[in-house]
């Protein structure tokens, strides 16, 4: 639930900031957010893997808390104040307006500060702690953003010359947004204040600098896989015309934010399965029971992928209710099967994971990375979001088959590829079908949803049947 619902939130979102908001306003939103991510990767430099690295091998514990707590807050407090000090520089170089830049380091520094705590509260099995802390920023973040993008333009215009009149700007839904953020971020902290209050701080250069050794080069990989996730939303705010750059990033933005089953259901997916690849590791012939989880993964995916686009129209209908926003919705099918090429890679990783092999996984995503950034730098001027969404799908798509071939090398799996080619290219087939062929007629779509689902019924039952018969006993 901590892991899903913050990313449910921006789901939810979706409807209220397209009501609200005009593609332009909330193409400059996701940029921001965009940052964000970047930004968040940069500030966390790792460390929060390699506090759980030397925090459960470590015989101090107390001094790999303090040393991470005090190398998280002097980095901060460093970003802060040049953030601050050159906001303006900033602001001409990321193309977000100077009012935010503050909103913007703040909102940063406080999520920064609270990464070390939460590594705490998971190395010391405190969960129902953790997921409460999570939720409420969920919550305190929903409701702020309900209160001043809903309530508060309703209150102001009833009761003019008020303190409600006095706290509503007309035009000012981005400031409101990060706004709530910054409050939500801040809350957040106070909340876990008393991890930076009960301990003696003491710092241990040696230890630091192992421990940055360590992090490094996690941050390399979380960069690339960042760069995979989110860079494109800057580079068409970078590299598209200034009159119609940020309206294509909200397009765009809004209407890729459907691919969220297919990521919810990998996430989820592998929240629940990557504990299981590394407890039957040593167990007799793990592999054949990761082949199998793999073939589960596929038949769920292809459905998900087939049923998000027979059921098209129906949910930009709820999610994105602005018809300008529509335009970019072509590229739907294409993000979710990028997200479920990614999500097929997570389930291939599993053999540089058990063998010690991590730096596959860095040199994977730099490699996704370089190539969303070659793509799109030159693509975006003929071809907008769409060039976008092909670097994606090509990125996902390459990391996904170069895990495999460096799997079948170091740690052979036996795949059942005629299964999962099946259905994948028929999942493939029936939404292109459903989608592009038949401009998304749900008359057409649905024979072809329900064809699919007996086709997995007939195939799948008796496998399905042995899991759960198993489970029971």
């Amino acid at each position: 639930m901590a892991t899903v619902l913050p990313r449910m939130l921006n789901v939810i979102l979706v409807p209220l900031y397209t009501d609200v908001m005009p593609p332009g306003a909330y193409g400059q939103v996701i940029v921001i957010f965009s940052y964000f991510a970047i930004f968040n990767v940069f500030l966390a430099y790792g460390m929060e893997t390699a506090f759980f690295r030397f925090y459960k091998e470590s015989d101090q514990r107390k001094k790999v808390v303090t040393t991470s707590l005090i190398s998280i807050m002097a980095s901060t407090f460093l970003v802060l104040v040049a953030g601050l000090l050159f906001r303006t520089e900033l602001a001409l170089l990321f193309s977000i307006p100077k009012a935010y830049m503050g909103y913007f380091f703040g909102i940063l520094a406080l999520d920064a500060l609270v990464i070390i705590p939460f590594a705490w509260l998971r190395a010391n099995e405190k969960p129902t702690r953790y997921a409460l802390v999570k939720i409420l920023n969920v919550a305190v973040n929903l409701g702020l953003n309900l209160f001043f993008l809903l309530l508060l333009p309703k209150l102001a215009q009833s009761a003019e010359g008020g303190i409600w009149s006095w706290m509503y700007r007309p035009n000012y839904e981005i400031s409101y947004i990060l706004i709530s953020l910054l409050i939500a971020s801040a809350v957040t902290l106070l909340l876990m204040i008393r991890v930076y209050l009960r301990k003696p701080y003491s710092f241990d250069l040696v230890l630091w600098k192992r421990m940055l050794t360590y992090a490094m080069p996690v941050m390399v990989a979380g960069v690339a896989f960042t760069v995979n996730e989110v860079l494109d939303k800057i580079l068409l705010e970078k590299l598209l015309p200034a009159d119609i750059a940020s309206a294509e990033v909200g397009k765009y933005g809004a209407c890729i934010k459907l691919a969220v089953f297919m990521t919810l259901f990998a996430t989820a997916f592998r929240m629940g399965i990557e504990p299981f690849f590394f407890s039957h590791s040593d167990s007799k012939n793990p592999q054949r029971a990761y082949a199998q989880i793999t073939n589960y993964f596929v038949v769920l995916g292809s459905i998900i992928l087939l049923a998000v686009v027979v059921f098209a129209d129906v949910l930009k209908v709820i999610f994105v209710r602005d018809e300008a926003y529509w335009e970019a919705m072509p590229v739907v099918p294409v993000i979710l099967l990028a997200s479920f090429f990614l999500g097929i890679y997570h389930n291939l990783s599993v053999w540089y994971k058990v063998t010690d092999r991590t730096k596959f996984g860095a040199y994977i995503s730099m490699i996704g990375a370089v190539l969303t950034i070659i793509i799109n730098v030159a693509l975006i001027q003929y071809f907008s979001y769409v060039a976008s969404a092909v670097a994606t799908l090509v990125a996902y798509g390459t990391m996904m088959v170069l895990s495999f071939y460096f799997g079948r090398m170091y740690y052979p799996i036996p795949y059942n590829f005629r299964k999962i080619i099946f259905y994948l290219g028929i999942s493939i087939l029936f939404s292109s079908l459903s989608f592009y062929i038949f401009d998304r007629n749900l008359w057409v779509g649905l024979p072809l949803l329900l064809i699919f689902l007996g086709m997995v019924y007939k195939l799948e039952a008796e496998n399905l049947k042995k899991v759960f018969l198993q489970n029971k006993r």
